[in-house]
């Protein structure tokens, strides 16, 4: 039997992936060498209240904050701990024994799409004692690998303010690849928010994986806890060279 184009099969563009919806993460704890990661929780405020105090300006490009009492914070926890929209881990750093210590600071995870196997790594608060630290590093670490490796996601995405230079610089270091700015995307504190979109593919996850892990290594680090080398700059294709 003739086939008419018409009843020929289509050919789809694109590159083929397991499109099973991929399970939405939970609130669970992710432990690693030098961090732990817990679940917030309204009583982490006693323990968060007093980084939170001490650094107003660790607030400046979160859209929240900075809180005027511990009333006010710890009502702030009890929604953000319950919140639909996204799950916050906090960063407790290991202390001399190697056990989880007090909370220093958050990350989370958000704007999940389980269809589309896509997902964001975002709202990270590392106020002063916690921010440019290896619990910091492993921290975001622990999430991405528990994304690519035990959730099986194709995308993590990035996005920040495009004045932050700061999470722009994290988020290379982490392997991110900047995609683009979208001009005027947003209105933040009464004012023009141009916004940096970042993302790291399940593919590039290997090898960022090794480079993350080889710094988090007990061996580059010196006896007063700095870092020997730097992170490793993550591999480009040739497209994306200057």
């Amino acid at each position: 039997m003739s086939v008419t184009a018409h009843e020929a099969p289509l050919a789809w563009p694109g590159t083929p992936v397991d499109a099973a919806p991929r399970p939405r993460p939970e609130r669970l704890t992710l432990r690693g060498r030098w961090t732990a990661l817990e679940p917030l929780s309204a009583f982490d405020a006693a323990a968060l209240w007093p980084h939170a105090a001490a650094a107003p300006e660790s607030w400046t490009w979160l859209p929240v904050g900075p809180f005027n009492s511990e009333a006010a914070f710890k009502g702030f926890l009890r929604l953000a701990a319950n919140s639909a929209e996204e799950i916050i881990w906090t960063v407790r750093p290991h202390d001399a024994a190697g056990n989880p210590g007090a909370p220093a600071g958050w990350l989370a995870l958000l704007d999940a799409k389980p269809a589309h196997a896509s997902i964001e790594l975002g709202n990270v608060w590392f106020p002063p004692g916690l921010a440019r630290s290896r619990a910091a590093t492993e921290a975001s670490f622990l999430l991405l690998d528990h994304v690519f490796d035990a959730l099986r996601y194709l995308r993590v995405g990035w996005k920040c303010n495009a004045l932050h230079h700061a999470s722009r610089r994290a988020a290379e270091r982490l392997g991110f690849r900047h995609e683009g700015t979208l001009r005027a995307h947003m209105i933040a504190r009464g004012r023009r928010r141009d916004t940096a979109w970042f993302s790291l593919l399940a593919e590039e996850w290997p090898e960022r994986r090794k480079a993350l892990l080889d710094w988090l290594s007990p061996a580059n680090f010196d006896a007063a806890g700095r870092a020997i080398a730097s992170v490793a700059r993550p591999m480009r294709p040739s497209d994306d060279l200057p």
